[in-house]
C-alpha cells in the first residue's frame, strides 16, 4: 500500500485503511493507496506552511530553474507514468504519453512566465513618490484534482501556483492516485514541503483541506454540486476558490463544412478518452441541408473505431473509468430513447471485451433539449445530433445550456465565425480545430462552469494576490489636512 508523500518523503498515514485501485479494462484490483484522514491533512498543510516563507522568497529565476528540472524529470519518466495512467484510468497509452508531455510543457511554460510577471510600477501623484503594484502568493494552496486527466489538470493548477511562490498540497482522485504519487521523483527537485501529496476520499480530505486555517486558496476541477459545496465552505473564511466545473459543449457544423474533415473532428471531440473530457462535444448541431450525408458518414466512422484495453496499440477508445460513471451514461441514453430519440449506433456494453467498464460509442438522432442527454453533463462516449435551419437558430441552441466551457464551429464563412465567437457564451471558442489547448491561452468557462481561468497569464493571476505600495520618500513635514 502506497504511503503519503509529505515533506519530501513517504510517511506513514494516521490511517491504516486502504483504497483499492482498479484497472477499468479488467475490473480487477491491481494496487492500493492509503485512505488518508484529518491527521494526514494537518501534517501535509503544516509541511507546506513551513516551507512557504522560504519558497516565496526564493528568487523567481531560481524557482524557474527548479520547475524546469521538474519538467525534465517528468519527460524522462514518460513510459513509466503513461503506463500507470493507462492502468488506473483506462485511456489508450498513446493518449497518456501525450498527457505526460503536456504536463511537462505546462511546468516549463510557467517556469518562464513566473519570473517575468512580478507586478508593475504605476505613475505617482507627486514627484517624491513611488507607487508599485506587487503580486504576492496566497500561501498554501490545496489542489483537488479529477481522474480524467489527473496529471495535466494537476499541472494547470500546480505549475502556476508554484511559479507564483505558493506551496501546495495535492489531493488526487481516488480513482487515479498512482500516477500523481509517481511524480514524487520529479517534485523531489523542489525544497522539502513545497509539494505534498495525500490520498484518500474527497469527502474526508477535501473538507478538511478547505476548512484548514492555513490553506488560503482551493483549486478544484469537478462537478457543479461539489463546486458549490467547496464555495460554501470556503466563503466562511473568505478563502479564494478556483473552480472549473465541467461543461455541455456544442459543436455546430455549417452547410459549407468539408465533411471529410468535420466528421472526424466531431468524432474526436465526442469520443476522445471515451467522452470523459471536460470539453467533450456533448451536443452536435448540423445544418439540415447536409445532415443526411453527415450522419451517414459519422455513423460509418464511429463503427470503425476500435474499443479495447488502453495498453493495446490498436485501441482507439478505452474503457470508462468506473462502473458508476458508465451507469450514469447508460441512464441518459435510456431516458433519451424512451422520449423518442433514435439509436443509430452503440448504446450498449460490447460482447468483447467481456470484462471492463466499456461502453460502445453511441450516436443518437431525434433528440431535443428536453432530454437529459442534451441538458446535463454526460461525460461518456455519446454523440446526440440535432439539425438546424438558420445560423441564428444554431447560435440560440448553442447558448441553450447552464454551462459555458467551450464551443466548436466548423465553417469557412468569416461572418459566421465572428458572430459565433461574439454571441456564444463559452470560455473557449474553437473554429475548425476542436479541443486544442495552448499553454498561453486561458482555459475556463462561464455560467455554471465556474468562471475561473487556467493557463496563460490569467492562470498565473489566479494564484497571486495584489498589493499596492505607496512610498513617499520626501520626509519633510506635511499638512495632511490640506495637502493641496
Amino acid at each position: 500500500m502506497h504511503r503519503q508523500w509529505i515533506g519530501g518523503a513517504f510517511v506513514e498515514s494516521g490511517s491504516r485503511e486502504a483504497i483499492d485501485v482498479v484497472d477499468p479494462a479488467t475490473e480487477e484490483v491491481f494496487d492500493s493507496v492509503t485512505r488518508g484522514n484529518v491527521e494526514d491533512v494537518d501534517a501535509a498543510v503544516a509541511s507546506a506552511h513551513g516551507a512557504f516563507a522560504s519558497w516565496r522568497r526564493t528568487p523567481a529565476a531560481r524557482r524557474a530553474e527548479l520547475l524546469h528540472e521538474v519538467a525534465s524529470t517528468m519527460r524522462r519518466m514518460t513510459g513509466e507514468i503513461a503506463r500507470t495512467l493507462t492502468l488506473e484510468g483506462g485511456k489508450p497509452l498513446r493518449e497518456n504519453i501525450d498527457e505526460v508531455g503536456w504536463t511537462a510543457a505546462c511546468f516549463d511554460y510557467y517556469a518562464e512566465l513566473g519570473r517575468h510577471q512580478m507586478g508593475r510600477v504605476i505613475p505617482p501623484i507627486e514627484p517624491s513618490q513611488l507607487a508599485m503594484v506587487i503580486k504576492e502568493p496566497y500561501g498554501v494552496a490545496a489542489l483537488i484534482v479529477p481522474w480524467n486527466y489527473p496529471l495535466l489538470l494537476m499541472a494547470w493548477k500546480a505549475a502556476p501556483a508554484l511559479a507564483a511562490g505558493n506551496t501546495i498540497v495535492i489531493k488526487p482522485s481516488s480513482v487515479t492516485p498512482l500516477s500523481t504519487l509517481a511524480l514524487h521523483e520529479a517534485f523531489s527537485h523542489l525544497p522539502a514541503g513545497v509539494v505534498n501529496i495525500i490520498t484518500g476520499s474527497g469527502e474526508t480530505l477535501g473538507e478538511a483541506l478547505i476548512r484548514h486555517r492555513d490553506v488560503r486558496i482551493i483549486a478544484f476541477t469537478g462537478s457543479v454540486d461539489a463546486g458549490r459545496k467547496i464555495a460554501r465552505l470556503a466563503c466562511e473564511e473568505f478563502k479564494k476558490v478556483h473552480l472549473e466545473l465541467g461543461g455541455k459543449d456544442p459543436f455546430v457544423v455549417c452547410e459549407d463544412a468539408d465533411l471529410d474533415v468535420a466528421v472526424k473532428a466531431v468524432a474526436w471531440a465526442a469520443f476522445l478518452n471515451a467522452g470523459q473530457v471536460c470539453t467533450s462535444t456533448e451536443r452536435i448541431y448540423v445544418h439540415e441541408s447536409i445532415s443526411k450525408e453527415f450522419i451517414e458518414r459519422f455513423v460509418a466512422f464511429t463503427k470503425s473505431l476500435r474499443l479495447g484495453p488502453g495498453l493495446e496499440p490498436a485501441t482507439d477508445i478505452g474503457p470508462m473509468a468506473g462502473g458508476a460513471y458508465r451507469k450514469k451514461v447508460e441512464g441518459q441514453i435510456a431516458e433519451a430513447l424512451s422520449m423518442g430519440a433514435v439509436l443509430l449506433h452503440g448504446g450498449k456494453r460490447p460482447a468483447h471485451p467481456a470484462k471492463g467498464y466499456y461502453l460502445e460509442p453511441t450516436v443518437l438522432a431525434g433528440v431535443n433539449h428536453g432530454m437529459q442527454v442534451m441538458r446535463e453533463e454526460t461525460f461518456g462516449p455519446v454523440a446526440p445530433i440535432m439539425t438546424f435551419r438558420t445560423f441564428d437558430e444554431a447560435v440560440e441552441l448553442a447558448n441553450d445550456t447552464d454551462y459555458g466551457l467551450g464551443a466548436c464551429l466548423f465553417t469557412g464563412d468569416a461572418k459566421k465565425v465572428k458572430r459565433f465567437y461574439e454571441d456564444v457564451k463559452a470560455g473557449t471558442i474553437w473554429i475548425n480545430d476542436p479541443l486544442t489547448d495552448n499553454d498561453a491561452g486561458p482555459f475556463g468557462g462561464m455560467k455554471l462552469t465556474g468562471g475561473s481561468r487556467e493557463l496563460g497569464e490569467e492562470g498565473l493571476e489566479e494564484f497571486r494576490e495584489t498589493k499596492h505600495v505607496h512610498w513617499d520618500f520626501d520626509m519633510t513635514v506635511k499638512d495632511w489636512w490640506y495637502p493641496y
